[in-house]
């Protein structure tokens, strides 16, 4: 599913996924008045219409409520979601050169890349690598 999740959107989601993949409205409202969130009909309605057209939840008909019942699983949801992806396209590297520029606690560079090396694989040459990027 290579759609995009926002956080509104999760919020919802999470209460659902919650409640054992289906909840009506009025249960979705009672969550988020319990989380103390405020939100109105309309904050609630327009992400929950998002999440039917991206076909992450469905719409059951019962009687004149609708119960919204999640199509995708957490777990899926989370993989369009992840940090790495939104931010950064999935690219460790590009994580890595960002960190390394902006790291100003670090005494010096070999310093900041050893530390780098512990997460991940950088590049030999970090000159090289911040070129690219």
């Amino acid at each position: 599913m290579a759609q995009q999740i926002s956080e509104s959107e999760l919020v919802l989601m999470k209460i659902i996924w919650k409640n054992g993949g289906a909840a009506l409205y009025a249960l979705i409202m009672e969550e988020l008045a319990k989380e103390k969130n405020e939100w109105k009909n309309n904050t609630v309605l327009t992400p929950i219409s998002w999440l039917v057209e991206k076909k992450f939840l469905k719409v059951k008909k019962i009687g004149r409520r609708n119960e919204y019942v999640a199509v995708v699983t957490e777990a899926q949801a989370m993989q369009t979601h992840s940090f790495l992806d939104r931010v950064y396209g999935g690219n460790v590297k590009n994580l890595v050169s960002t960190l390394l520029r902006v790291r100003p606690i670090l005494a010096n560079r070999q310093e900041a890349r050893r530390e780098a090396e512990q997460i991940c694989w950088i590049p030999e040459n970090i000159q090289e690598a911040e070129q690219v990027s």
